[in-house]
């Protein structure tokens, strides 16, 4: 345990709460572009939904065209013309509208601004943000048990060799997580500010390790891999669905609802971890060929 947290600590030297804090905190002007007033009524009350009162000095109602530089990301009313980086709203549909904006590549590093700033984002930007770290860890996971693998062509935020075992890498990333959902949803961002959540994701790493272990023992080939790498996921998984719960309503989410999160991920995972490990696989092979 103790070489384990030691290692954990070393890995958390990576992380700068700092840089979380930045990308939050970036000014951001949200545009509408509207023909009518209503329209501008379900913008606001669709980025601003109760009990969030709107917040005008991030909203700017576009006039003329010189303000369409003026706003970072924007909505428009079908049927007006409008730049690029503006979206149509649907109003009968607004989780698509939303979906398209957020995964615009022009946006990416807008999504912890954009979430902080406009609450009713911040469910999406949260579930993309959990996603994300989870397949990194699942990708993690899969590379430590492929020796041959090369790190530089994992695209992983770090390398595999930075780490001493492959539990403080996803007890890390899992960290990393909690800092980044704090800051969607305009928490103070810091390990001390996130003292609790951070305390449990260590104390649970040891339970994930036991499962992804003794999934990999009791199957075969392949099949062991997967269900590692499934372990990884959805253990990330239904930890930021507890997270983002917690930061959402400011208590702990109930154990059952935990449970069905997990149950939830490793359902919902299959197919992007079948993914994952096949490409990691794949990309093995030719190392190991030419040994």
């Amino acid at each position: 345990m103790k070489v384990f947290l030691r290692q954990v600590t070393s890995a958390l030297r990576r992380l700068d709460p700092g840089e979380v804090r930045a990308l939050a905190q970036q000014p951001v002007t949200f545009g509408i572009l509207a023909a009518d007033e209503s329209f501008v009524d379900d913008v606001q009350e669709l980025l601003f939904p109760p009990p969030h009162p709107p917040d005008s000095a991030r909203l700017l109602l576009v006039a003329e065209e010189a303000d369409f530089v003026r706003a970072d990301v924007g909505f428009a009313e079908a049927g007006v013309p409008h730049p690029a980086h503006f979206h149509v709203l649907d109003p009968f549909e607004p989780g698509r509208s939303i979906a398209a904006l957020l995964d615009d590549d022009r946006n990416e590093d807008l999504l912890l601004a954009l979430a902080a700033n406009f609450p009713g984002l911040r469910r999406a930007v949260s579930e993309r943000l959990i996603w994300k770290v989870a397949k990194e860890n699942t990708l993690f996971a899969a590379a430590t048990s492929l020796p041959n693998l090369v790190p530089s062509v994992l695209s992983l935020p770090w390398t595999i060799g930075e780490f001493a075992s492959d539990t403080a890498f996803l007890t890390m990333n899992q960290v990393r997580l909690a800092l980044l959902l704090a800051a969607a949803h305009a928490k103070p961002v810091g390990y001390d500010r996130q003292a609790m959540p951070i305390a449990s994701i260590i104390a649970s790493a040891m339970g994930w390790r036991a499962l992804a272990r003794t999934a990999v023992s009791k199957l075969p080939a392949g099949g062991g891999l997967v269900s590692k790498g499934l372990v990884a996921f959805a253990g990330t998984f239904a930890l930021g669905r507890a997270l983002e719960y917690w930061f959402r309503h400011g208590r702990r989410l109930a154990k059952d609802s935990e449970a069905e999160h997990y149950a939830d991920a490793l359902r919902r995972g299959r197919s992007t971890v079948e993914r994952i490990v096949k490409n990691a696989v794949s990309l093995a092979r030719p190392a190991a060929g030419s040994a």
